[in-house]
């Protein structure tokens, strides 16, 4: 049994331990407004970009369509772009993220497909790692950048599309957290590269201005930054979220482990002043 110094010891660290995880989830919560408004205001301007794409792409024909649009022309060489966060201390994101991404690649090995990753951040590197080792290719490091933003966005996408261009993969999936709540971060998948043509229906009558081939060659490059630049605001909204919510839980937990301590200890105390006592009148009644 723990000494009563022992105890003693242990009540501060949990009590320094719960100023650390209050304070971080005062942080996260002041940081959740403004990375949840980013990310919902990204989002209409993803979806209408995406309703464009999918307009000029039925206008286009096969053989006149770009290669970013009509792909190389087979779908064995698969890459998996994971988008983790690059701090820790936030839950079960980065995990359900990095199971979300093995299973995909499991299932596309199933298949006979040949998959590599490349990574954007530095938490999923490690776990999947261990499974998928000489998988694992090139990556973007957000770390050294306060906020990721379209910058960033960009670098990863020109290095993707040169990959693309250089024949090193087929296809392109981007795998990435959406932000629901600060309790829900759902991992989201999508096709990224060839940028898919989804068809839409619609009675307007629009002509384009110059040719459709050309607007595509100008609009899929913004299409792919912008999917990743919405992919690294939803990480970023994420972050903040399950972060607040895993650092509430630890406060209120350290809370709980504080009074079980502060229980044992005034129980050893009060145990320890009634063995002295029981001494003293014994010793009293000795004499």
């Amino acid at each position: 049994m723990a000494s009563l110094k022992e105890l003693k010891g242990r009540i501060n660290s949990v009590k320094s331990t719960q100023k650390i995880t209050k304070a971080k989830q005062m942080v996260a919560a002041a940081k959740l407004r403004r990375a949840q408004a980013a990310a919902e205001a990204a989002r209409p301007y993803a979806a209408r970009l995406s309703a464009v794409m999918a307009s000029l792409a039925g206008k286009v024909s096969g053989d006149s369509a770009p290669k970013l649009l009509a792909g190389t022309g087979g779908d064995k060489r698969h890459l998996l772009v994971v988008v983790n966060t690059d701090k820790g201390l936030c839950g079960g994101l980065n995990s359900n993220l990095v199971k979300e991404a093995k299973l995909r690649a499991r299932a596309l090995m199933a298949e006979g497909k040949d998959v590599a990753f490349y990574l954007v951040g530095k938490k999923g590197r490690a776990p999947l790692k261990r499974d998928f080792a000489s998988q694992i290719g090139t990556g973007f490091d957000t770390s050294t950048v306060k906020q990721p933003g379209f910058e960033e966005a960009d670098a990863i996408a020109a290095e993707l599309i040169g990959m693309f261009e250089a024949g090193q993969f087929d296809v392109a999936h981007l795998l990435y957290p959406t932000f629901k709540s600060a309790l829900a971060q759902d991992p989201t998948t999508v096709q990224l590269i060839p940028v898919p043509a989804t068809a839409t229906e619609t009675d307007a009558v629009v002509e384009y201005e110059p040719g459709e081939e050309e607007i595509l060659e100008e609009l899929l490059p913004r299409y792919v930054k912008t999917q990743i630049f919405g992919a690294l605001i939803e990480r970023e909204a994420s972050e903040q979220g399950a972060s607040m919510t895993a650092m509430d839980n630890a406060t209120r937990n350290a809370g709980e482990l504080i009074q079980k301590l502060t229980i044992v200890y005034n129980r050893q105390r009060q145990a320890a002043i009634t063995t002295e006592l029981i001494e003293i009148i014994a010793g009293a009644e000795a004499l």
